[in-house]
């Protein structure tokens, strides 16, 4: 108290005076001029300037440093007041504090999305207590001496709006109510993993499942009211714990009504709002409990309604029938009977199947796996392979992978990444089938699974699957295992079974090859194709590079619309010859997805319908020859067709067509610009910027490229060749596979063509001349006879 009076007293005195004392220091200061100590008010004063004067100062004009001044004031004002200097008291330490209806608001309201999930995590609660009750009394047996079964039951009153769910767990005492659900995000589960852990003669228990001690909150999803009943094996009485949606309070008391006791457990009741009574029903809580707590290790009950059929006898007084019987009453007299079905309500065991992935893959067989497969995805086909694997190390997580026998109808999985394939389980407890896009990349999305992890970074509500190193290692493993369960499809010794594979999701490899960059080495050698060698039969890409001749070089290929426009193009001519084979890629997808792979095992892929092409067969002396005799041939073919064409060059590989239209190296081939033309969405202007450049190449060995080189030599101005050149270059348009800007004009030079080559082939020469030639010939003079007004006459 005495320094905190005497610092006061000083402040206080130092702000009374700040403005005198500046006035003060401004003068110069010497042990002259200092005034001499004085009473009363001027005592501050005093005390200031004989502190300022301790130091040594010259007797010359300084200006004021307020700074210093003040840190010097203050410094030896406290020095002043105390002679022994102190530091200065410690802070104050205080606790956050939380509006209890506010926050209870955003955990209910904002933490799920999904009122459905109240369920799973209330079961998830239930099953922890009887977890504990099972880990506890291995070492205090006592704790389980009622003879009470392991279980859950679940019993929903639908026209009440009120759901009950039972377990025969550990139960709370009263202050364990008061420390787990009088306490927001505590856990109790947490709590005792930690006692466990710390524990050096107990091993830890992994089936607990509650982590962040909010989930009990999520009954007020649907709940005005919940009421809980509880008791402890290690308490003689039993308590209620009652709470209210929005209420900032709860009530605790000992249960009194001997209707209500249970032996051990917890009995928890649920009275749904109005809008949530549809919670109620016994077949969603069933449907529930299947898709939430399938797998959960202790069995679960719902009280559901149940029938069976009997017989009964039909009282012939009380039928409109009876009357009819009393006339044949005298024949013969028989007793009538009616099936009828007989109702009553009974317990019934919702999760039958177990969770075959916790089990060792050894121990599993086939017909478990198939079964296991038809259950959880209701499918009635059998899967075309299965792959259960355990992964350990810095990610533990343990999975089962199915490849599907067919695509789903509509086959849009590959444009939809949310298929909803992936069933992601913490703890045997489902999560969400949300997450397939976080665990698998879209182009397997078709392959189904489940995926149960301890170290998921899931968010309270589990709804969020968070961005994290462990999902990216998680998503490497499962990638790696699906291609190692395709390549085995692909290894099996019934080839029918990769067929069928291919035919349904072979375009989702293939998008892969576009999509995934990192995985190109295991999805090339799963990709088939057919060939000029093989145009009934899909090939691999290792059976390709098997059958390449010793010097070939790299991997051919061709993009059409169909096997049958493949073998008929004329860019195959000269590979055929040389016995070279060439793949068709006859999917709209495949020569994108061809074009990204780049390369296989060292061996580029090339584009035989592109320029630059090289077979490995060059002939240097040849090739100066051949330009010597046609390149003023080619300059005359490139003057008629302007820019229609880049250039036109002499080809390496035709054999019996006369000519051929390439695509430029780096551009669209015809089969691209075909089907981009074809898209929806299709932008003309780009169509035009990414229109390749056409290269004319010529055959110089046919007969009419050599009619066309007499032609320029003997008279280059010839209509008759020039409109030889323009057919030869629509008809090298539709041969190569590019689209004619007019088909109109291309139909009218071939009908042209064609009637002058059917000219007299089939007709005499006089009926020819008479009926073809005769308006053009000048002996017919009787046409010019016929005067107007005689033929309006005849009319």
């Amino acid at each position: 108290m005495h320094r905190l009076s005497t610092r006061s007293s000083s402040v206080s005195a130092l702000l009374r005076h700040g403005g005198a004392l500046r006035r003060d220091v401004v003068a110069p200061i010497s042990s002259s001029h200092l005034p001499t100590p004085t009473l009363g008010e001027n005592d501050a004063k005093a005390r200031w300037f004989s502190i300022l004067g301790s130091e040594t100062v010259e007797s010359t004009t300084r200006h004021p440093n307020l700074k210093r001044d003040l840190f010097l004031g203050k410094r030896y004002e406290s020095t002043a007041a105390e002679s022994s200097a102190s530091a200065s008291p410690p802070p104050e330490r205080y606790e956050y504090q939380a509006e209890v209806s506010r926050l209870m608001d955003l955990i209910v309201n904002s933490l799920y999305s999904n009122k459905e999930v109240f369920l799973r995590e209330l079961i998830s609660n239930a099953s922890d207590a009887l977890d504990k009750l099972r880990f506890l009394s291995v070492t205090e047996p006592e704790l389980s001496k009622d003879a009470v079964d392991f279980d859950i039951r679940i019993q929903a009153d639908k026209d009440n709006g009120i759901i009950t769910i039972t377990d025969t767990g550990i139960g709370m005492t009263r202050q364990e109510l008061v420390d787990c659900l009088g306490t927001i995000a505590q856990s109790g589960t947490a709590k005792f993993l930690k006692a466990v852990k710390d524990s050096k003669d107990a091993g830890s228990d992994n089936n607990l499942i509650g982590q962040f001690g909010v989930g009990f909150y999520s009954a007020f999803l649907v709940s005005d009211r919940v009421v809980v009943s509880t008791k402890s094996p290690k308490s003689d009485k039993q308590y209620v714990w009652e709470g209210e949606a929005n209420a900032s309070s709860y009530t605790i008391s000992e249960e009194t009504d001997p209707d209500k006791l249970i032996p051990r457990g917890t009995h928890l009741t649920l009275y749904l709002k109005r809008d949530d009574k549809g919670f109620a029903h016994p077949e969603r809580i069933q449907k529930l409990v299947k898709n939430y707590s399938q797998f959960v290790s202790f069995p679960i009950y719902t009280w559901q309604e149940k029938g069976y059929t009997k017989e009964v006898e039909v009282d012939d007084e009380d039928t409109a029938e009876a009357k009819k019987d009393d006339q044949d009453e005298k024949t013969e007299k028989k007793k009538k009977t009616k099936t009828v079905v007989e109702r009553y309500w009974d317990w019934e065991l919702t999760n039958e199947t177990q969770p075959i992935w916790l089990r060792n893959p050894k121990e599993v067989t086939k017909e478990e796996y198939n079964e296991f497969y038809k259950k959880t995805f209701n499918e009635y086909l059998e899967p075309l392979a299965s792959s259960h694997f355990t992964t350990e190390g810095e990610v533990e997580f343990r999975s089962i992978l199915f490849v599907p026998a067919f695509a789903p109808s509509g086959k849009d999985d590959i444009i939809n990444p949310k298929t909803k394939n992936i069933r992601l389980y913490v703890k045997r407890v489902f999560i969400s089938d949300d997450f397939d896009g976080e665990l698998f990349p879209r182009y397997l999305s078709f392959v189904k699974g489940v995926v149960d992890s301890n170290d998921l970074p899931l968010n309270v509500s589990r709804e969020i699957l968070q961005e994290s190193r462990i999902v990216r290692i998680m998503r490497k493993r499962l990638v790696r295992k699906a291609f190692d369960m395709i390549l085995g499809i692909s290894m099996s010794e019934n080839r029918e079974d990769y067929e069928k594979f291919w035919e349904n999701f072979g375009k989702h490899l293939k998008l892969g090859c576009i999509e995934d960059r990192e995985n190109h080495k295991r999805i090339a050698p799963l990709l088939r194709f057919f060939s000029s060698q093989s145009d009934e039969e899909l090939i691999s890409l290792d059976e390709y590079v098997e059958t390449m001749k010793p010097d070939q070089k790299d991997i051919y290929y061709i993009a059409a619309d169909s096997v049958t426009s493949a073998k008929s193009t004329p860019f195959l001519e000269r590979l055929v010859e040389k016995d070279l084979e060439v793949l068709f890629l006859v999917d709209p997808i495949d020569e994108v997805a061809v074009q990204n792979l780049k390369s296989y095992k060292e061996k580029n892929f090339v584009d035989i319908s592109k320029e630059d092409l090289d077979l490995g067969d060059k002939n240097e002396e040849k090739e100066k020859e051949m330009k010597q005799e046609f390149g003023k041939t080619c300059d005359w073919i490139k003057k008629r067709l302007g820019d229609k064409v880049a250039s036109v060059q002499i080809s390496n590989r035709l054999s019996s067509s006369p000519c051929v239209l390439v695509s430029g190296k780096f551009g669209w081939s015809a089969n691209m610009e075909r089907l981009m033309k074809a898209q929806t969405m299709g932008d003309a202007s780009s169509l035009e910027f990414m229109r390749s450049r056409r290269v004319f190449e010529i055959n110089p060995d046919h007969s009419i490229i050599r009619n066309l080189d007499a032609a320029f030599k003997t008279n280059p101005n010839d209509e008759d060749a020039l409109r030889a050149i323009d057919l030869l270059y629509d008809a090298a348009l539709v041969s190569s596979g590019f689209t004619p800007d007019n088909p109109a004009q291309l139909g009218g030079k071939i009908y042209e063509m064609m009637g002058m080559a059917l000219t007299g082939k089939w007709s005499t020469p006089g009926q020819f001349q008479s009926t073809v030639t005769q308006p053009h010939t000048p002996e017919t003079v009787e046409a010019e006879v016929v005067e107007p007004s005689e033929a309006g006459s005849q009319k």
